[in-house]
């Protein structure tokens, strides 16, 4: 019965998944690291708070600096306080800089939790326009994306961070780089 259970389970994550692929893997708001054209896509659920998701970044960074062929699509996924929105926000907005990949790695690689403050100090680390970043961060369009990846984490049923979506898997947690790579 479990085992049935189980399989049922993973069939409707399939059929979500498959139903909702554009969404998930070419949501033209969500940043995308790694080969923009890349065959293989890795689509990770974050939260710049999440020691897992700090732990977890530098082995993404190998797998992706290890195949040319790798695209990430980063999902701003803020549930732990308030200092996470701020910092989804932030991050999002970066694009508009074009530093969003430098932003959000030295985001990650913060030792504290992260607040206004010292994200805007690592915002000036990487040589934004403070005061421009955050007139965009009021943009309607970022809140609206961080709803979208909210809403779209509670269908696929992601409830925590890092999580990734590989191809028609839910890959919960902060995996090695084996698993990662298979």
């Amino acid at each position: 019965l479990q085992e049935r259970q189980r399989a049922a389970e993973a069939e409707g994550l399939k059929r979500t998944i498959a139903a909702r692929r554009d969404e998930i893997f070419n949501d033209p708001s969500a940043p995308v690291g790694g080969n923009p054209s890349g065959d293989i896509t890795v689509v990770e659920f974050f939260d710049y708070n999440c020691p897992y998701c700090r732990r977890v970044a530098p082995t993404l960074a190998e797998v992706e600096e290890a195949d040319a062929n790798l695209r990430i699509v980063y999902k701003e996924f803020p549930i732990l306080g308030p200092g996470s929105r701020f910092a989804a926000r932030a991050a999002l907005a970066a694009q508009k800089q074009g530093t969003y990949p430098a932003f959000h790695t030295a985001l990650m690689r913060a030792q504290e939790q992260l607040s206004e403050a010292n994200v805007m100090a690592v915002a000036t680390a990487v040589g934004l326009d403070t005061e421009r970043l955050r007139q965009d961060m009021d943009d309607p369009a970022i809140e609206d994306a961080i709803g979208r990846n909210l809403e779209l984490a509670e269908v696929l049923g992601i409830t925590g961070t890092p999580s990734f979506v590989i191809g028609e898997q839910i890959v919960p947690g902060a995996i090695d780089r084996r698993t990662l790579e298979r």
